[in-house]
C-alpha cells in the first residue's frame, strides 16, 4: 500500500487543469449530499438539511466540502484523526468505514455522527471521505454529565470490508428513541461515503495519481495564498470583543466568553484567554467545535469566494484555554455546543472584527439556532413520536443592505422543519408560523426579523430539551445600530392563556431557556418566537421611505418607525416628512 503525502509545493499544474481538479473536489462533495438527502430516513436530514460532507487528502487536510453545515466542517477533521489513531491506516482496506460522536474525540455534540472512510486504488491511498450527520435521537437529554446525553461512541469499526457491524448497530438501535431511522441513516451515509470514493478513482484513472497528488497540495495553496491577501488588507493591531449565552440552564448567571484578535502581518491570532470555565449545563464546546467556529467566523471575511479547504487553517492561530467551557474536559456535557456555543463565538468575532474593518462588517445574526427536541403522543394510537425543530431568527444588517428574514445562523445551512411535513409525520398541529413584526434591530440598515412559531400538541407532548439564548437582550447592532428584541418561548393553555417558560415575562420574571422535561396535555401549544439580527449604523439615517414599506409590511410597528426611527407616518402610512424632520431633529439634539 502506498500513502501519499502532501506537502506545500510550487504551482506545476496547468490553469485549466487546476480548475477542473478544484471543481471536481467540490462536485464530488455534492454528489455525496445529494446521496446522503434523497437517502435518509431521518426529517432532520433529509428536510432540515442538516449534514455535512467532506473529502481529505491523505493527511487529513480538507480539500473540499459542500456547503452544508459550516460548524461541521473544520471539526471533521479532528473526527478523521480520532478514527485514523484508533485504526492506523496500515490496517485499513477498501470499504472499511468507521463510526465515532464522541465530543471529546473528535466530535461536537452527540446527535452529530461521522463516519469515515479511506479510498483506495489499485493499493494506492487517494484520501479519505467523511459524512456528519445530525440524527434525530441518540438518547439522552438535559443533564450535567457527558453520560447522560445519550449513546457515546469511541472510534469504531461500522463497516469491515464492506461488512456492517450488525452488533454494533443493534447497540446504536437500542439506545435511540427512533430505532426506525438508524438502519437508514447509517445505510445513507455509507451511501455517501462510496459516492466519493467511486470520484476519487474515476478521478484517479483519469489523471493519475501524481496529478491528483498535486491538484490537492496546489488547491491548498492556492487558498491559503488568498488568504494571506485577505488578512494583509485588515490593519494590524489587537481587536477585542466579549459575548455571552444566557444561561447553562442550571445557574442563571450568564456564560461568558472573550476573544481577542491580533492581526499581525498575514496572520491572526484568536485568544480565548479570559472565558469563563466549564459550565454545569450543557453549552459546553469541544476544543473540535471552537476551533471550527473560528474558521468559518473568519472565512466571511477572509476569503468567502475561495475554495473552502484547510489551506485557510494555516494562517490562524488558535488559543483556546483548557478547563474553559471552550476548552472542557470530561465529562462536561456539549450538547449544545454547535447550536449556542458557536453562535456565541461568531457573534464575538465579528463584533471583533468590526473594530478592524467597520465598513465591512456585518451586524451579529439571532446567533442561536433555537433547537428543541419534542416528543409527542399520537392520541389515537398512544404511539410515541420525537421530532426536533430549529426556529430560524434574522441576520444583522449589512453595509449595504438589510438583514435576511428568518434564516438559519451562520453556524450551518439548515432549515426548518415544514410544517405541511410535521403535520404530515408527527400527531402536532402549526396553529401560527408567520414573521415577527418588530423583532430586527434598528439601524440604517436593519436587522432582519425573526419568526412567530405555534405548534398544537393533539395528544401529550413534552420538550425533552431545549436551548436558546438572546433572552436576556436581542442581537446587538453594530457602528450605532441597535438590539433587536428578545427571543421567548410561552405554554399556550387551553383556554388561550399564555405562560411564559422561557425569557423575559410579562411580569418582568426572566426564566433559561435552557430547559428540558417541559410537559404539555393535549390541545396546549409550545409558543416560539425567534429574534431578528442586529441593526447597522444609525436608524436616524435610514431612509423614511424604506421605513414606510417596512410598515405597509408589518415589519415595523408604526409606533416603532417614530420611537426608533424618528419617522412619522400619515393615516395612509406615506411619510410625513415635515413631521419626521423635526422628530429627527429633536432626538439627535
Amino acid at each position: 500500500m502506498t500513502i501519499i503525502h502532501t506537502n506545500s509545493v510550487q504551482r506545476q499544474l496547468d490553469p485549466i487543469t487546476f480548475e477542473v481538479l478544484r471543481r471536481s473536489f467540490e462536485y464530488t462533495c455534492e454528489r455525496m449530499s445529494q446521496v446522503l438527502q434523497k437517502a435518509s430516513f431521518s426529517p432532520i436530514i433529509y428536510d432540515m438539511v442538516d449534514y455535512s460532507n467532506a473529502i481529505f487528502d491523505p493527511d487529513i487536510n480538507l480539500i473540499g466540502q459542500t456547503a452544508n453545515c459550516p460548524v461541521h466542517i473544520a471539526a471533521m477533521h479532528f473526527s478523521a484523526r480520532a478514527s485514523l489513531k484508533q485504526f492506523p491506516i496500515e490496517e485499513l482496506g477498501p470499504d472499511d468505514v468507521i463510526i465515532l460522536n464522541d465530543p471529546y474525540d473528535g466530535g461536537t455534540h452527540t446527535p452529530d455522527v461521522t463516519m469515515t472512510m479511506p479510498v483506495f486504488n489499485e493499493g494506492t491511498l487517494l484520501g479519505f471521505a467523511v459524512s456528519r450527520a445530525h440524527w434525530t435521537d441518540v438518547g439522552g437529554g438535559f443533564d450535567t454529565h457527558i453520560a447522560g446525553e445519550g449513546l457515546r461512541l469511541p472510534p469504531s469499526m461500522l463497516y469491515k470490508g464492506g461488512k456492517p457491524n450488525t452488533e454494533l448497530i443493534n447497540i446504536i438501535r437500542n439506545s435511540s428513541r427512533t430505532p426506525q431511522y438508524i438502519e437508514g441513516d447509517i445505510n445513507a451515509q455509507l451511501g455517501a461515503l462510496r459516492a466519493a470514493r467511486d470520484e476519487f478513482i474515476r478521478l484517479a484513472n483519469k489523471y493519475g495519481v501524481d496529478v491528483l497528488r498535486q491538484g490537492m497540495r496546489e488547491i491548498l495553496d492556492y487558498t491559503q495564498q488568498v488568504t494571506i491577501e485577505a488578512i494583509n488588507q485588515i490593519p494590524d493591531g489587537v481587536y477585542e470583543a466579549s459575548e455571552y449565552v444566557d444561561s447553562d440552564g442550571f445557574i442563571d448567571d450568564p456564560v461568558r466568553l472573550r476573544v481577542k484578535l491580533t492581526v499581525a502581518g498575514d496572520r491572526i491570532g484568536v485568544d480565548f484567554t479570559g472565558s469563563d470555565p466549564t459550565a454545569i449545563g450543557p453549552i459546553n464546546s469541544p476544543y473540535a467545535n471552537t476551533a471550527s467556529a473560528v474558521y468559518y467566523s473568519l472565512k466571511f471575511f477572509l476569503n468567502p469566494e475561495a475554495p473552502a479547504n484547510a489551506g485557510m487553517y494555516r494562517q490562524i492561530d488558535l488559543n483556546i484555554p483548557e478547563n474553559t467551557w471552550l476548552n472542557p474536559k470530561w465529562p462536561a456535557p456539549t450538547l449544545g455546543c454547535t447550536t449556542v456555543a458557536s453562535s456565541k463565538i461568531t457573534a464575538a468575532i465579528w463584533m471583533a472584527l468590526g473594530q478592524a474593518i467597520p465598513d465591512l462588517i456585518v451586524a451579529p445574526t439571532c446567533s442561536d439556532a433555537n433547537w428543541y427536541v419534542a416528543s409527542a403522543t399520537d392520541p389515537k394510537t398512544g404511539e410515541l413520536h420525537v421530532f426536533t425543530d430549529l426556529p430560524a431568527g434574522g441576520w444583522g444588517g449589512t453595509p449595504n443592505h438589510d438583514g435576511m428574514h428568518v434564516t438559519m445562523d451562520p453556524l450551518g445551512n439548515c432549515q426548518n422543519l415544514p410544517a405541511e411535513i410535521a403535520e404530515l409525520l408527527f400527531p402536532i398541529r402549526y396553529n401560527a408560523f408567520e414573521m415577527r413584526t418588530d423583532s430586527a434591530g434598528a439601524g440604517r440598515y436593519r436587522g432582519g426579523v425573526g419568526v412567530h412559531v405555534e405548534i398544537e400538541f393533539l395528544g401529550r407532548g413534552e420538550i425533552i430539551w431545549m436551548e436558546c439564548s438572546r433572552t436576556r437582550e436581542g442581537s446587538p447592532g453594530v457602528n450605532g445600530g441597535l438590539h433587536s428584541a428578545r427571543q421567548r418561548q410561552m405554554r399556550k393553555s387551553l383556554n388561550g392563556s399564555l405562560e411564559t417558560i422561557g425569557g423575559m415575562a410579562d411580569d418582568g420574571i426572566w426564566h433559561s431557556a435552557m430547559l428540558g422535561g417541559i410537559q404539555f396535555q393535549p390541545g396546549e401549544a409550545f409558543v416560539f418566537e425567534s429574534t431578528g439580527g442586529g441593526g447597522w449604523g444609525d436608524p436616524l439615517s435610514r431612509d423614511p421611505k424604506l421605513v414606510s414599506q417596512d410598515v405597509r409590511n408589518n415589519i415595523v410597528s408604526k409606533e416603532q418607525a417614530v420611537n426608533l426611527y424618528g419617522v412619522v407616518l400619515k393615516d395612509d402610512l406615506t411619510v410625513d416628512q415635515q413631521a419626521t424632520n423635526v422628530k429627527r431633529a429633536a432626538v439627535k439634539s
